[in-house]
């Protein structure tokens, strides 16, 4: 099993460069493709607001600006790309509808990178973050500093269709890692599951993996954070979005709390 696109949605900001680097980091190992995609403001979504007397000078101005500020976004995410010397890559600038046009490259890409402000609601890319995860359904892969392919990666296990798809998904991963753990934390959901059928699961496709057994109750996030802390994992696979997407927003929930959480990198999907 194996990638062939990688893609990194880039807003024309400072983090360009970082995501650009991570989404390169993921695709080497495998030869993949890295796509990235200009993801602008979109004009079609700023129109409505200004009114049905779209045609003052205000407007105008203001419809210009946007238009100048998306060129110079596109510049600076351009010179990201070009400061990858990662051979295997392209650039797509995005336009109205910039949002159909993300939704469309996702749902042909393996895994969609992101830094870690986009998912915690920060910069241009916070609304890209939620679709990708809640709408599209895409698995995303939130790079924190040191990330790396090859290391330890942890994978959380709770028996949940969550859970399931994303210790699916990330098989590739796995078969590039030096060690995978799964992290079970029985007492913390009310879920029966046995982990040992996941052990089971890799093995039958040539992954080893060991089982971490924890023994915390109460909210899984800390549980599962200090766990893949003690396995010095340099990857957390879980799943995204267990509860419904409003409540999981507004309430938190382990999501958000792995979210908030400065290492490991996560590989996420809903």
């Amino acid at each position: 099993m194996s990638w062939a696109r990688i893609m990194a949605p880039l807003s024309g900001g400072q983090g360009d460069p970082a995501a650009v680097k991570a989404a390169a980091l993921l695709a080497a190992p495998f030869g993949a493709e890295l796509a990235g995609v200009y993801t602008p403001a979109d004009v079609a979504d700023v129109m409505p607001w200004m009114g049905e007397g779209f045609l003052g000078g205000v407007q105008s101005t203001a419809l210009e600006s946007l238009k100048e500020a998306a060129a110079a976004g596109e510049k600076n995410a351009k010179s990201a790309m070009a400061g990858c010397d990662y051979a295997k890559k392209q650039f797509i600038s995005l336009q109205t509808p910039v949002w159909a046009g993300l939704s469309a490259e996702s749902r042909l890409s393996d895994v969609v990178v992101f830094t870690s402000d986009p998912p915690r609601g920060r910069g241009p890319l916070a609304e890209a973050f939620q679709q990708m995860v809640a709408d599209e359904q895409r698995p995303v892969l939130i790079a924190r500093e040191g990330f790396k392919v090859g290391g330890v990666v942890a994978v959380a296990w709770d028996g949940g269709k969550e859970a399931s798809r994303a210790a699916r998904l990330a098989m590739p991963l796995l078969e590039k890692a030096s060690r995978v753990v799964i992290l079970a934390a029985p007492k913390a959901t009310s879920r029966s599951f046995d982990p040992s059928k996941l052990q089971a699961y890799y093995a039958a496709r040539g992954v080893a993996s060991d089982v971490d057994v924890l023994p915390d109750s109460g909210d899984a996030a800390p549980v599962l954070l200090y766990a893949a802390k003690k396995a010095e994992a340099d990857i957390l696979v879980a799943g995204a979005f267990g509860h419904p997407r409003l409540q999981e927003f507004i309430f938190g929930g382990t999501t958000r709390s792995l979210l908030a959480s400065d290492q490991p990198s996560l590989f996420l999907s809903h």
